[in-house]
């Protein structure tokens, strides 16, 4: 684990423990994948209470510089998140994602392994990414998380459906 100058770590944060990594055996069991890897935190990082940082099975979790780490939050094995991005409570970001810098993801965003999500990307509150996001400096909303003006369009319908 490397851990960089002017870092908060706190109370009850895990960082470093195993991913989770399982391989499904021909009996239908299944057998822990051993993860070997680390965790890097760059500089002037905070990291939430209760929050999980997991270690990748062979290269690296990466949290950049300056991000900001809210509690309760689970970062898998092998992600890395770009500087000066932040998150809310309770985020979920499953393995081998890569999130941009200066990014921005409101509470309970959850964000599904091995995809990209471009620099300067808002994330709304409780939204659902499930595809790469390559276009940067977009606001996204929803589950699955769409652009912020779409959702607005999409959820006015749906509310007009229910009213007599």
């Amino acid at each position: 684990m490397v851990i960089g100058d002017r870092v908060i770590l706190h109370a009850g944060c895990i960082i470093g423990d195993d991913g989770f990594g399982n391989a499904p055996q021909p009996d239908g069991t299944w057998r822990k994948i051993e993860h070997l890897g680390n965790v890097i935190i760059g500089n002037d990082v905070e990291v939430g209470s209760n929050t999980t940082i997991d270690r990748a099975p062979m290269e690296s979790t990466i949290i950049e510089d300056g991000v900001r780490i809210d509690n309760l939050c689970q970062i898998a094995h092998n992600v890395i998140v770009g500087k000066n991005t932040v998150m809310a409570a309770q985020n979920g970001i499953a393995g081998s994602t890569q999130i941009g810098e200066s990014c921005i993801l409101a509470g309970q965003v959850g964000i599904v392994g091995h995809i990209k999500i471009a620099p300067h990307t808002t994330i709304g509150a409780q939204s659902g990414v499930i595809g790469n996001i390559r276009k940067p400096g977009q606001v996204y909303f929803g589950t699955p998380a769409i652009l912020h003006k779409n959702y607005l369009k999409s959820y006015a319908k749906f509310k007009q459906a229910g009213e007599e």
